[in-house]
């Protein structure tokens, strides 16, 4: 006994010398870990030039597991992952055998692993900045130049397939809006993506080194010799030059670093090791491509974010809100703008309550739905004033194109000869409009006048005269101040405001219902040349014009692929209606239950699109939204059945007494996540749930709870039935023997096996949705789910 408690005490002693001591050699012993915190040593590679570890986001309680210059002021990251990088005080990561390196959360949960798939033996953080991980053959299993994330250094290779990411912004890890790529045809590109769907659009540069009719004479690799020199590699042994040699920066004396930046821009960059004053980074080399100018065929914000307007005149993209807008996001430049005052078209707003700020060589080539011409700037003014819809006209010549929110693509320089014409009320009218835009008060002048007359004065005179004149000016710009707040009826949001009146006329008296839901009824109506839905709120706080007003603050700003777009709001007396565009194809339910089968194809797409708008509302949004009724019926169907999701963001717009229906859960019977059922916190993963039993609805065509009136196979409840018919193997059964379902077997049984993991009813073991859409995908494997319901549920 006494013999297996010192083996056990010597075991543990080992271990924790293992994790606890600082590694410096450059190799790393199976069982190494690192914690985030503000002291822990990193891992450094022989010489010191590099560390491995966990560095702090400045200004912030987060951390990033990454690999950085260790010897320089500037220590800057140049590798980290590209899921989930950026993670909490008190996660950890560890050295282990067979996956390599993982990331857990201070819950102990699975973050990000290497997924090494072998035996490993140990770690090395080379001299060179590259990670590596050996297995027990000695043959490296997985290396940080194989995973970049958004740099390259001397000795990495990037083959065809490989990608490049940029991050989101300084602060930011998160995959960024641009990528460079050695496609598989071998030419390198840059290119802009969506960040919510991973699509990436026509690219901005490319090298122009693939060739269809000699595939030899393609692209093969993308190298960055030791020296600090970029080529690409083609197949016949040519180089094709991207960089120049520059012998007066070697790499003895200097580091290098290729890094595709947050702006877009493929930057080379240099720094002295042995620096002998404050030195910083040098970018001796950069690839922009036609970044701001280029106007592709697809709606992509390129160099700057909607809104953004990017300066054609400067040498790297220089992004910048024009007037009567600023950034939503003030950390990221190159992001968003809004409109700094909100356009609308009340009842009995004339003409010369709206005005325009016009600016000289700024134009959004892309955002036009109307072209008028031949006009005069006057008509083309008037026309986007009775526009509700129209928030900037661009006015060159005799042409007018009325654009609606959000711009895209915006550019600013000379070459752009138009005239932008931002709409505005004037009682809005923000303080950096131009001078043009007087807004001096007579009786100001008037007190300038009298100042200068009192000058001629005797000096007593003057300074008791001054001093009144003082008072009476501050009591005055005290009152013009109070009253040039805006009213709080004012929703802070760049949306059109409709009357009540204008939307009883737009709906022809609410003639036409579309559908009814738990917030109201939703009608048919018209504005303008637009057909859109107007949900008409009953459920709505009496007295909560605030509550109101946040909360369509906050659907206005989110802008996915697949929700349903917010195109203005209502809020006179206890009206309270909000106005979305309107989807032709209806609701998911007549779809899925209707008369024919839709294609398997069809549905695996709706799924997939359902998910990513789940993930942006969970993980995207600046403020994170909760939909608590993920349903058929809240699902809509646009002109080519792409999936919306809808009633978004309004729960905290029930009344409060409402907030929970009598059963004492928020939702719909048969998609309820078993935690309303208990005394227990609600999180996003109530949204997974529902999303798993709808995601059972999508792939068999058959309701969540369904009476047994007809002897229905499956019963009453779908999920059982799925679980029933997953154990037996028999999923032809749940599908109903769609053949174009079962030649897909292996999708099938993928989509089943997430739907199971989905209605798990312990909440930690439901995935979040961003891993649903990577299990939907195939990019990452899905284990075997456990029984969903191993204990009954009972109401509290």
């Amino acid at each position: 006994m006494a013999f297996i408690l010192c083996f056990i005490l010597s075991t543990f002693l080992q271990t924790f010398s293992v994790v606890a001591q600082p590694i410096r050699n450059g190799s790393i012993p199976l069982g190494a870990s690192l914690t985030a915190t503000d002291d822990v040593e990193p891992w450094l590679s022989p010489s010191g030039d590099f560390a491995f570890g966990f560095k702090q986001i400045q200004g912030k309680d987060t951390f990033v597991l990454s690999i950085w210059y260790a010897k320089i002021p500037d220590q800057t990251i140049i590798w980290y992952p590209q899921t989930y990088p950026m993670v909490s005080r008190g996660s950890k990561v560890e050295l282990s055998n067979w996956w390599g390196l993982i990331l857990s959360d201070p819950q102990g949960s699975e973050v990000w692993s290497s997924r090494s798939n072998s035996d490993v033996a140990y770690g090395v953080m080379n001299d060179t900045g590259n990670f590596v991980i050996v297995d027990s053959n000695s043959s490296n299993i997985w290396q940080s130049f194989n995973n970049p994330a958004d740099t390259m250094l001397p000795t990495q290779v990037l083959e065809r397939g490989g990608v490049i990411n940029s991050k989101l912004s300084q602060t930011n890890f998160s995959r960024g809006r641009f990528q460079l790529q050695l496609l598989e045809d071998g030419n390198l590109v840059l290119k802009s993506r969506d960040i919510a769907f991973s699509v990436s659009y026509v690219p901005y540069y490319e090298s122009k080194t693939d060739d269809p009719s000699n595939s030899s004479n393609s692209g093969s690799q993308l190298i960055f010799d030791e020296a600090g020199y970029m080529y690409i590699l083609r197949r016949n042994g040519q180089i094709v030059d991207l960089t120049i040699r520059n012998t007066a920066l070697t790499s003895e004396e200097y580091y290098h670093r290729a890094t595709l930046d947050s702006d877009g821009v493929l930057t080379l960059y240099t720094h002295p090791k042995n620096p002998t004053t404050n030195t910083t980074w040098q970018a001796i080399w950069f690839e922009k491509g036609n970044l701001c100018s280029y106007v592709g065929r697809h709606n992509d914000s390129r160099a700057c974010g909607f809104n953004n307007v990017c300066n054609l005149e400067t040498l790297r993209p220089n992004c910048e809100c024009p007037q009567g807008f600023s950034l939503l996001d003030p950390n990221d430049p190159n992001g968003e703008c809004k409109l700094d005052f909100t356009p609308s078209c009340d009842e009995g707003e004339s003409n010369e309550d709206i005005d325009f700020i016009a600016l000289a060589n700024v134009n959004w080539p892309q955002s036009d739905y109307k072209r008028i011409r031949p006009v005069s700037e006057h008509e083309c003014r008037n026309s986007c004033k009775e526009d509700c819809f129209c928030a900037v006209a661009i006015y060159n010549a005799d042409d007018c194109w009325k654009k609606q929110l959000p711009l895209i693509n915006g550019r600013k320089g000379r070459t752009e000869v138009a005239k932008a014409l931002v709409k505005f009320r004037k009682g809005e009218a923000p303080d950096h409009i131009p001078t043009n835009f007087p807004r001096e008060k007579k009786d100001q002048k008037t007190l300038i006048t009298i100042i200068s007359t009192l000058l001629g004065s005797s000096v007593i005179v003057n300074v008791i005269l001054i001093g009144l004149v003082c008072l009476g000016f501050i009591m005055n710009y005290q009152k013009e101040d109070i009253n040039h707040h805006p009213s709080s009826k004012v929703v802070n949001t760049n949306l059109p405001h409709f009357t009540y009146q204008e939307l009883v006329e737009a709906t022809n008296l609410f003639k036409e219902e579309l559908g009814k839901g738990a917030f109201g009824i939703v009608y048919k109506g018209v504005i303008g040349r637009n057909i859109v839905a107007v949900k008409k709120l009953d459920r709505v706080f009496n007295d909560g014009e605030k509550e109101f007003q946040t909360e369509v603050n906050a659907i206005a700003r989110t802008h996915h692929k697949n929700l349903v777009q917010l195109l203005g709001y209502c809020d006179e007396g206890e009206q309270r209606l909000l106005v979305y565009e309107y989807m032709s194809n209806g609701t998911l339910a007549s779809f899925l239950f209707g008369d024919g089968r839709p294609s398997w194809k069809q549905r695996s797409n709706i799924a997939i699109g359902i998910a990513k708008g789940l993930s942006y509302l969970h993980e995207e949004c600046s403020t994170q939204v909760i939909h608590c009724d993920i349903k058929p019926q809240n699902i809509l169907l646009d002109d080519y059945y792409n999936a919306k999701i809808s009633d978004f963001g309004l729960a905290k717009l029930l009344m409060m007494n409402e907030s929970r229906t009598n059963t004492g859960i928020r939702g719909t019977k048969g998609y309820v996540a078993p935690e309303w059922f208990r005394n227990t916190s609600v999180t996003i993963k109530v949204d997974v749930y529902s999303f798993g039993v709808l995601l059972l609805e999508i792939i068999s065509c058959r309701k969540s709870v369904k009476n047994n009136e007809s002897g229905a196979e499956y019963g009453e409840i779908l999920t059982d039935w799925a679980w029933d018919c997953y154990q037996d193997r028999i999923l032809d059964a749940f599908v109903e023997n769609d053949m174009e379902a079962i030649d897909d077997y292996k999708k099938l049984t993928t989509f089943v096996m997430v739907g199971l993991w989905c209605v798990q009813e312990n909440p930690s073991l439901r995935p979040t949705m961003r891993k649903v859409i990577q299990m939907l995908d195939g990019v990452i494997e899905v284990s075997e789910p456990p029984c969903p319901f191993p204990f009954s549920v009972t109401s509290s």
